[in-house]
């Protein structure tokens, strides 16, 4: 009866912060460590720092590279790829947001996208809900594969599958190829969802009323407006090749006591140090670089891992024995079912990083093969179940003909299906890679 209340009071923390949203999640999964440490009596668990430390340093060279204007120059460059290609919105849209969340780690660059996907769709008489919705979701995607990714940084910490010998190439070598194939599957299925867009009644509505003309041009470039933005673009890119670097080839890395450096540490001191380099060749202002939308979503993403992570790793450590004997041999025997929690915990988190770090640790201790814990790092991407996460909310607005949007009953919006078939497929190819590689 304890251990449910204590279960209980877990998951109204997650709940009420994920309610109130922004930082709340990880200060309400504090309180939580309060009252299971003060009240309870449970010794804290795991403070997750090694994979807050590798956040604050890839957010800082990210957000360095934005406030250089690195991020607007990359952006205009996929827009002029993209306008070349209108036909073939629906796969090259999503293709292109998947691409820069690998090169950057985080999703919110796709923000600066999306507006000029759906112009292009509408221009090309293209659906715009079909590439808006896919690109969505890709963008999450990405950070699957991503090796500066808040989420990859989770899952390789030392105390996860990074202490057992798995390293960013065994991320990238599987998860990329089944992210491409997925993404791929998904847009061939949306490019026949729906009404076409001349047959729409929402958007023969609003083109009737004067709300949007027929043959508008889509959205201007955004213009990078420091003209050392490639500079600064150029140095994140050899950060982050470092990285793949070091972890391809840990001979390249210093030996202490017999033993290369860490990846933990390397990352952490390779990507502060590109940020020094971002700075001086970009010619950034360093006080602009946090006041963007990539650091402050940085910085929430690691108050969450510490508040949630650390009140997961309180309950499991300190009920380990009762919550190991209640699913003996479950998971062990069929570890797939391991994707259920992982992604009803991403919903409710709202973060790929927080639901790695509170629960791939379970998982290992409950006998899930690493390997199979890799084939369902995707299974994270969850949180396009409920349409209120910002860049689903953010491509609904920006979609002015009205077709991306939520239905009745609120699970039924445009990125449903998108995000269900990206899950699925990037799971199964995933673990066809792993038994043929491994």
């Amino acid at each position: 009866m304890l251990i449910l209340l204590q279960l209980l009071i877990v998951i109204s923390m997650i709940l009420i912060g994920f309610k109130i949203g922004g930082i709340a999640l990880g200060i309400y999964g504090m309180v939580g460590v309060f009252i299971l440490v003060f009240m309870f009596g449970l010794e804290p668990g795991v403070v997750p720092v090694d994979v807050m430390l590798i956040i604050v340093s890839v957010i800082t060279a990210s957000a360095s590279l934005q406030a250089a204007g690195g991020l607007d120059y990359m952006v205009n460059f996929a827009a002029r790829f993209l306008k070349k290609h209108p036909n073939r919105i629906t796969f090259f849209g999503p293709l292109t947001t998947w691409t820069l969340t690998l090169v950057t780690g985080t999703a919110h660059t796709c923000y600066a996208l999306l507006p000029i996907i759906s112009e292009i769709a509408r221009k090309a008489k293209v659906r715009p809900e079909r590439p808006i919705s896919v690109a969505t979701i890709s963008a999450s995607l990405g950070c699957t594969g991503s090796p500066v990714s808040a989420a990859t940084a989770a899952i390789l910490s030392e105390s996860i599958l990074g202490g057992i010998g798995f390293g960013i190439k065994d991320i990238m070598t599987v998860t990329i190829p089944a992210s491409f194939i997925a993404i791929l599957v998904a847009s061939s299925v949306q490019n026949h969802v729906g009404k076409p867009l001349e047959k729409d009644p929402e958007y023969q509505r609003r083109l009737s009323e004067g709300l949007l003309t027929d043959e508008s041009e889509t959205n201007e470039e955004i213009v990078a407006h420091n003209p050392h933005a490639r500079w600064a673009v150029l140095a994140f890119m050899f950060g982050v090749a470092l990285v793949v670097l070091f972890s391809v080839f840990p001979n390249l890395r210093p030996l202490y006591h017999d033993n290369p450096l860490d990846m933990t540490t390397t990352i952490q001191v390779v990507m502060m140090s590109t940020t020094a380099l971002i700075l001086l060749v970009g010619r950034a202002d360093v006080h602009e670089a946090v006041k963007g939308n990539v650091f402050a979503a940085g910085m929430n993403a690691m108050v969450s891992i510490f508040g949630v992570a650390w009140m997961g790793s309180t309950f499991f450590l300190g009920n380990r024995d009762a919550i190991l004997s209640s699913v003996d041999g479950l998971f062990a025997s069929w570890p797939v079912l391991f994707a259920i929690p992982l992604f009803l915990f991403s919903i409710m988190l709202f973060s790929q990083a927080a639901t790695a770090r509170t629960l791939y640790p379970v998982g290992l201790a409950l006998g899930v093969p690493p390997l199979i814990l890799l084939t369902l790092f995707p299974a994270v991407n969850g949180y396009f179940f409920l349409p209120n996460y910002p860049t689903e909310v953010a491509a609904i607005g920006f979609d002015r003909t009205g077709t991306t949007g939520i239905g009745k009953y609120v699970v039924n919006h445009s990125f449903q299906l998108a995000g269900f078939i990206t899950t699925f497929v990037s799971i199964g190819v995933s673990y066809l890679l792993v038994m043929l590689l491994y």
